[in-house]
């Protein structure tokens, strides 16, 4: 059994390799909560926070009225222009997000060009490829890991607090965004988004700031794009 403190982002790790695994099979029903939750000794609310973000990911799927199920494999699910289940419903749609991140990190990129340290830009390019071989694992949970360290190393050296300050208020739902699942079936969209991390990379190493700003932008659109936006 799991050690009971474990918070719901290591309880949805393991049970992301059950399903890599081949515990728990595609279309298979997953235990009920009560029985998860005894299993891995947490609360409901913690397993269910786990289960939101595996579905959010792709790797799980709601039906109502049947319960939750680990999602096809064979290219039904997770495909490109699919929207994940968005936790933030109540209080802003994944469009309003998008379109907040291309604002808030395009300027933030184009004010730390310049400011990041060669180290800084090692971390960048490591999370990058660290991205490339989760996804090609189908670890998707460090993919996600990954890709927020690409970011906020960014976030990290611009030189405005108060943008700063701002990101850090909607890095949860900026979070959200980023489990958006790249489809399995896409392998190219992929490449492409690590492409444009290298890119991103490339404008903040010569300290071009337009074009950092131009480089992100077109990542979080394209990225949205991905999930049948167009923001």
């Amino acid at each position: 059994m799991l050690n009971k403190t474990l918070v719901p982002q290591s309880v949805a790790r393991e049970i992301q390799a059950m399903i890599q695994a081949g515990q728990l099979k595609a279309g298979e029903k997953i235990p009920s909560q009560r029985e998860f939750s005894q299993k891995f000794g947490i609360s409901r609310a913690s397993l269910r926070e786990a289960l939101l973000t595996l579905e959010t990911l792709g790797l799980l799927k709601t039906e109502a009225g049947r319960g939750t199920f680990v999602a096809a494999t064979d290219g039904t699910a997770g495909q490109a222009g699919h929207m994940a289940p968005w936790r933030y419903s109540e209080s802003y749609s994944v469009f309003d997000v998008f379109q907040t991140r291309i604002l808030l990190e395009g300027e933030i990129a184009r004010l730390s060009a310049g400011r990041l340290s060669q180290t800084q830009l090692e971390k960048m390019e490591k999370a990058t490829k660290t991205m490339e071989d989760c996804w090609a694992n189908q670890d998707l949970l460090a993919n996600v890991d990954a890709d927020l360290e690409f970011h906020g190393t960014i976030v990290s050296a611009c030189s405005n607090t108060m943008l700063k300050a701002l990101y850090q208020t909607v890095r949860d739902q900026v979070t959200e965004t980023q489990r958006q699942p790249i489809p399995i079936t896409d392998p190219e969209r992929m490449r492409q988004s690590i492409a444009e991390h290298r890119r991103i990379i490339a404008a903040l190493r010569s300290n071009d700031g337009s074009l950092a700003r131009a480089e992100m932008e077109a990542h979080i659109r394209n990225t949205a794009r991905c999930a049948g936006l167009q923001p």
